[in-house]
């Protein structure tokens, strides 16, 4: 079995974090024996799980949801990365600068993922790494770049939330009324400021 159970080092706090792990394709059921598989990630601290998704906009990625939930995705299992002695402040402060590097729309299946983001995160929380098995398919794909359809390698996963989608029809409506009212040069348009909405 290629997925060996990891043993946690660096024992140096009090807050667990553990690294919630989901099932993307049903494949999975067999792969996770080879030690591979595809998944999302998320990484649970003080009750909140942080994770990255894709989004078309140049501002965070990073959402937090409720640990073990994630929609659209099947739990697989909790793992004890390792122990924080930060405060729920002290992790938005983390979650802010490595929001700088994980935006919306920098997300790339193969380079920079939701596994990428949690192990990021985990190494800056607890000193650890995630487990290799969790990322595996991305550094082999990675590695075997020219093989790789181009399609497949810009891909994105994304995570929509109800406010989300609810966004998106107030920019249909935004767009429709300024069209509508486009005769009328003295109001600004509608549409300047929906773009700046993190996820």
């Amino acid at each position: 079995m290629l997925c060996r159970k990891i043993t946690v080092k660096n024992k140096r706090g009090s807050v667990p974090v553990y690294l919630n792990v989901y099932d993307l394709s049903p494949i999975n059921g067999y792969a996770y024996w080879l030690g591979l598989g595809v998944y999302h990630s998320g990484v649970q601290v003080h009750g909140v799980e942080y994770a990255f998704g894709a989004h078309e906009y140049p501002t965070t990625g990073i959402f937090e949801d409720e640990p073990k939930h994630c929609d659209g995705f099947t739990f697989r299992k909790s793992i004890l990365i390792g122990w924080t002695n930060m405060t729920r402040g002290g992790i938005g402060g983390v979650m802010e600068e490595l929001s700088e590097k994980y935006r919306g729309n920098a997300y790339n299946l193969i380079t920079k993922n939701c596994n990428h983001f949690c192990n990021d995160a985990c190494i800056r929380l607890t000193g650890n790494p995630i487990p290799n098995w969790v990322n595996r398919l991305a550094r082999i794909g990675s590695l075997c770049h020219c093989i790789i359809p181009v399609s497949l390698n810009s891909t994105k996963i994304s995570h929509h939330k109800i406010e989300d989608k609810v966004c998106e029809e107030e920019k249909k409506k935004l767009g429709s009324r300024s069209n509508s009212s486009s005769s009328s040069s003295s109001s600004p348009p509608l549409t300047a400021t929906i773009g700046s909405r993190n996820v």
